[in-house]
């Protein structure tokens, strides 16, 4: 594998993107190697933005690339659809925040991985991730953003659920590019996901999903 696919998602060369894609899974390239290049090309298009060298329009390019991305590799990837789920993961980008892209790759990978994932998507008022929560059974809280403002919503968030009786059954990781244990002791999470396989195995570990 060359890396061609890192480097198209990272010049926003979405044709591109996609025909790499498809030539590495059709010479037998294992699929995760595939996402991990996305997720390093989504790395370094995070780092720009938070360097001032990319902006809103990039990034949302970049996201939709992924989609097209991730969509060609889902197939090849998708845990047994009739296997029983290793538990439930509500995942979103908190109020006040409108990325997305490390969280669909998080979402996309623990679909993979085998759990009943509910994106609720970006800007996600408190009440709704508590709704859902609660309304799910939720063992797993996904709080995403890429804007330092974000953290105060995760705090709001994590206090609602608390406050809802709910934080005893379900623990809250934090995802995003200025995310640091600091952040995690600020809004009172569990943990944070450095990246997308990071996530993952936190939330295996939690749900008891881990081998």
């Amino acid at each position: 594998m060359s890396g061609g696919l890192k480097e198209a998602v990272i010049d926003l060369r979405e044709g591109d993107a996609l025909r790499i894609t498809e030539e590495e899974l059709k010479g037998g390239t294992d699929p995760l190697a595939l996402i991990n290049e996305c997720r390093e090309a989504m790395d370094v298009i995070g780092q720009r933005f938070a360097d001032g060298q990319a902006f809103i329009p990039e990034l949302i390019m970049a996201g939709e690339i992924m989609q097209g991305v991730t969509a060609r590799l889902k197939p090849y990837l998708k845990a047994d659809a009739a296997g029983e789920k290793l538990g439930t993961v509500v995942m979103c980008t908190v109020q006040g925040d409108i990325h997305d892209i490390g969280k669909d790759i998080v979402v996309t990978m623990l679909d993979i991985a085998g759990f009943e994932v509910i994106d609720l998507g970006v800007d996600v008022p408190v009440a709704k991730v508590v709704e859902t929560v609660r309304d799910n059974n939720a063992q797993v809280l996904g709080l995403s953003g890429l804007l330092t403002v974000a953290f105060d919503s995760m705090k709001a968030t994590v206090a609602a659920v608390d406050e809802a009786g709910l934080r005893a059954d379900v623990k809250i990781m934090l995802g995003g590019a200025p995310v640091t244990d600091a952040v995690v002791d600020y809004a009172d999470a569990d943990a944070w996901g450095k990246d997308a396989v990071a996530a993952v195995e936190l939330a295996k570990q939690w749900a008891g999903g881990a081998s």
